[in-house]
C-alpha cells in the first residue's frame, strides 16, 4: 500500500466539506504503520469517495512481486449502497460483482432463468456455447482482474477461500458499524422446514445444551452429504433439485464450521442454541442415519433449531481479516473504538481512528421532543394512540411536505395506520408489507404528494434528500429484542453499555435519512420517552456533532389536534418551503391529548435512575 497516493486517487475534481483533511488524516494513519484505520464520517462526508481514494492506494499488479497481494476490495453490507456505487460516474472503476441469482441466463430458451439455475448448473458436463458472454461470469472475470472489485459483504464473505477472489492488498468496508452483527447473522445456522430440504423426514431431538446440538449437527451433515451425492450422480437436475443441491452444500459447510469451531479449544466463539416447539407429532424414522444417537428416548421430538454464534472473531478472521493486508472501515456510527474492536476481533492499540467533522449546520437537523410515554410492550397500548394523535399534529405542521414514520415493527405500523385512518388522515398515509417494501418505498419517493410513509426497519441506507422527505417521527426506541438469546446472554453479563449504544447507533442512522447535504434540512420528532433515557445512558459514546443536536432539543409548538388541517396545504407559505410549524420555541406538544409525563422543555427531563435498579424494566421488548 502506498498512502501517499490517496490524493491522486480521490475521484472527484474538487473537495467539499472536510474531505481534504480526512484524506490527510487517513494517509497519516496508514503511514504510521496501522493495518486497520476506522474512519468515523457522518452523513454527507462522501464516504464512498473517501473509500475510493483509500482503495486507490493499493499496490498495483506492476508494483507487486508474484507472491504479493495487489488491488483492492470495496464491500458494504447494504445492497442499496452497492447500487449507488454502481450508478455513480465518479466510481466507475469500481467493478461490481453480485451473486449468481442477480443475473439471468442469456440462452434463448432460458431468458427468465437466473444463472444459479441455468443449464450449466443443472446438467453434468454441460458445455455452454455462450459462457464467454454470460453476464455473471463476465462481471466476475472483470472484477477479479481489475484493480478494485466491489461486492456486498455477504458475497465477500461467501467467497472466502475462493481461487477467483484471493487476498488483496487493501480492503475497504463501507457502513462497517454493524460488522460484528452481520458476522453473527451470516454464521447463524437455521435448521427448520424452510432451510433443510428434507426436514419433514427428520426426527429432531430435544436439544437442551450445545453439546447435544454438536452431535446432531455432525449426523445431519453426513445425511446432507449423502443426499447431495445422490443428486450429483444424476445426469440432469430440475431447477428445484439444483436449489436443493446448492442448499445442501451450504448447509454442510455451515454445520461443519459449527462443529469445528465448537471443538477448537482456542476459539473465542460462544455458541447458543434456541429450539422452537415442533409443528406436529413425531416425524417418522430417524433421518440422521445414526444408530448410536444419544436421544433420551425414541419419543423425544424437538422443533426447529437456531444455532447462534457470539463474538465470531474466528469467523471474521477467515472471511474478512485474512482477505487483505490493510483495512479501512468507514461509518458514521462506530461509536466506541475499543468496544467495536473487541467485537470484531481486533486489538484496539493496533487500530487508528480518524474522525471527520460534520459540515451540516445543527439548526438544519433539529430534534424535537414530542414524547408521549413509553413504548415498552406493556405500555404501548396506552402510548400508541397518543403517538398517533401527535403524528397528526406533526402532519398539520408540515401540510405540504413528505414525511417518514419509523414504526419499528409491523404490529406498531398496523396500529398506527388504523388509528390515523380513524382520525380521517388516511388519504395522506402510505404503508408497506414485507414483500413489497422496496416497490412501495420507490412509489412514495417518486410521488409529488405530501404523503407520510409508515416504515419498518428503514433507519439505514435510505437517501431522502431535499423534498423527498422533510420530517420524520421515531415512534419507538430501537432497543434490541431481549427475547433474543444473544441479547439476553449479554445483558446477563451486564453489557448494558453495549445495549444502549446499539440503540443510539440506530437512532443516529435514522436521523441521517432526511438531511443529506449542508443546504438540506429535515426535522426529527422523538415520540418514545425511552429515547431520552437512551441518550442519557449512552451519552459518553455520543459523537460531538450529535450531542449538539441533543443539547438543542426542545418541545415544539405544534398546532392543536385538527385532522382536517393535516390534509390542507397552506397557500400562504408559497409552495414547498421550510415549515414554520416546527418552531424551536418551547411549547406543549401534547395539546388536547395531555402530557404523558408532565415534562415541559428538555431542562425538566427526569434524572437518570440510580445504579441499583435494573434498566431492563424500562426497555425490554418482545416483538422485535
Amino acid at each position: 500500500m502506498n498512502p501517499e497516493r490517496i490524493f491522486e486517487a480521490f475521484p472527484a475534481p474538487t473537495y467539499r466539506g472536510n474531505q481534504e483533511q480526512a484524506l490527510r488524516d487517513i494517509r497519516d494513519a496508514f503511514a504510521a504503520g496501522n493495518d486497520v484505520v476506522l474512519v468515523r464520517a457522518p452523513t454527507g462526508s462522501g464516504k464512498s469517495l473517501l473509500a475510493r481514494a483509500v482503495a486507490g492506494c493499493a499496490r498495483t499488479v506492476e508494483e507487486a512481486e508474484p507472491s504479493e497481494a495487489s488491488g483492492a476490495y470495496y464491500t458494504t453490507p447494504q445492497v442499496s449502497q452497492l447500487d449507488d456505487v454502481a450508478s455513480d460516474d465518479l466510481l466507475s472503476d469500481l467493478n461490481v460483482i453480485r451473486g449468481k441469482s442477480n443475473y439471468s441466463c442469456i440462452l434463448p430458451e432460458e431468458r427468465n432463468t437466473p444463472v444459479n439455475q441455468a443449464p450449466c448448473v443443472r446438467e453434468r458436463g454441460y458445455d455452454c456455447s455462450v459462457k464467454h458472454r454470460c453476464p455473471y461470469f463476465s462481471d466476475r472475470a472483470i472484477a477479479s482482474n481489475r484493480e478494485i472489485a466491489a461486492m456486498t459483504l455477504a458475497y465477500f464473505m461467501q467467497t472466502a477461500g475462493s481461487e477467483v477472489f484471493r487476498r488483496r492488498d487493501v480492503v475497504v468496508i463501507d457502513e462497517a458499524h454493524g460488522l460484528a452483527e452481520w458476522a453473527e447473522m451470516y454464521a447463524t445456522i437455521q435448521l427448520g422446514p424452510r432451510t433443510v430440504p428434507f426436514w419433514d423426514e427428520l426426527r429432531v431431538p430435544e436439544v437442551d445444551r450445545v453439546e447435544r446440538a454438536v452431535r446432531y449437527a455432525e449426523n445431519l451433515a453426513q445425511t446432507c452429504g449423502r443426499r447431495k451425492d445422490d443428486l450429483l450422480a444424476q445426469e440432469a437436475l430440475s431447477p428445484a433439485e439444483v436449489r436443493e443441491r446448492d442448499r445442501l452444500q451450504e448447509l454442510i459447510g455451515e454445520l461443519e464450521w459449527f462443529v469445528s469451531d465448537y471443538r477448537d479449544p482456542e476459539s473465542p466463539t460462544t455458541w447458543l442454541v434456541d429450539q422452537s416447539e415442533p409443528a406436529g407429532s413425531a416425524r417418522g424414522r430417524d433421518g440422521d442415519g445414526s444408530e448410536g444417537d444419544d436421544r433420551e428416548g425414541e419419543d423425544d421430538t424437538g422443533g426447529p433449531l437456531t444455532i447462534k454464534p457470539m463474538n465470531p472473531e474466528k469467523y471474521l478472521a477467515h472471511t474478512v481479516w485474512d482477505r487483505g493486508n490493510k483495512f479501512a472501515l468507514l461509518s458514521a456510527t462506530i461509536l466506541n473504538k475499543e468496544a467495536f474492536c473487541r467485537q470484531v476481533g481486533l486489538e484496539p492499540s493496533a487500530v487508528a481512528l480518524v474522525d471527520v467533522g460534520h459540515t451540516f449546520p445543527v439548526e438544519n437537523r433539529p430534534l424535537y421532543d414530542v414524547t408521549q410515554g413509553k413504548m415498552t410492550y406493556e405500555h404501548r397500548g396506552e402510548t400508541i394512540p397518543k403517538i398517533a394523535r401527535t403524528i397528526v399534529r406533526v402532519m398539520q405542521a408540515h401540510p405540504d411536505e413528505k414525511g417518514l414514520v419509523h414504526a419499528h415493527s409491523y404490529d406498531i405500523q398496523e396500529q398506527l395506520a388504523d388509528l390515523l385512518a380513524d382520525f380521517g388522515v388516511g388519504d395522506r398515509i402510505r404503508t408497506h408489507d414485507r414483500d413489497g417494501r422496496d416497490a412501495d418505498l420507490e412509489e412514495w419517493k417518486a410521488s409529488d404528494d405530501p404523503d407520510v410513509f409508515l416504515s419498518v426497519k428503514m433507519e439505514e441506507a435510505l437517501d431522502l434528500k431535499g423534498d423527498l422527505c422533510r420530517f420524520q417521527v421515531i415512534c419507538k426506541a430501537p432497543f434490541l429484542n431481549t427475547s433474543d438469546s444473544r441479547v439476553a446472554h449479554r445483558l446477563e453479563e451486564g453489557q448494558w453499555a453495549w445495549y444502549f449504544r446499539s440503540a443510539l447507533r440506530t437512532v443516529i442512522q435514522a436521523c441521517g435519512r432526511v438531511i443529506r447535504a449542508p443546504d438540506d434540512y429535515g426535522a426529527t420528532y422523538l415520540a418514545d420517552s425511552s429515547l431520552l433515557d437512551c441518550f442519557e445512558r449512552a451519552r459518553t459514546d455520543m459523537p460531538d456533532w450529535f450531542a449538539d443536536q441533543v443539547d438543542r432539543m426542545k418541545r415544539p409548538s405544534l398546532p392543536e389536534f385538527e385532522p382536517r388541517a393535516a390534509l390542507e396545504a397552506t397557500s400562504t407559505r408559497g409552495g414547498r418551503g421550510r415549515s414554520t410549524g416546527t418552531s424551536a420555541s418551547a411549547g406543549s406538544a401534547n395539546g388536547d391529548s395531555g402530557s404523558s409525563d408532565g415534562r415541559g422543555g428538555r431542562s425538566r427531563r427526569r434524572s437518570r435512575r440510580s445504579s441499583g435498579s435494573s434498566p431492563l424494566a424500562d426497555v425490554w421488548d418482545t416483538d422485535g
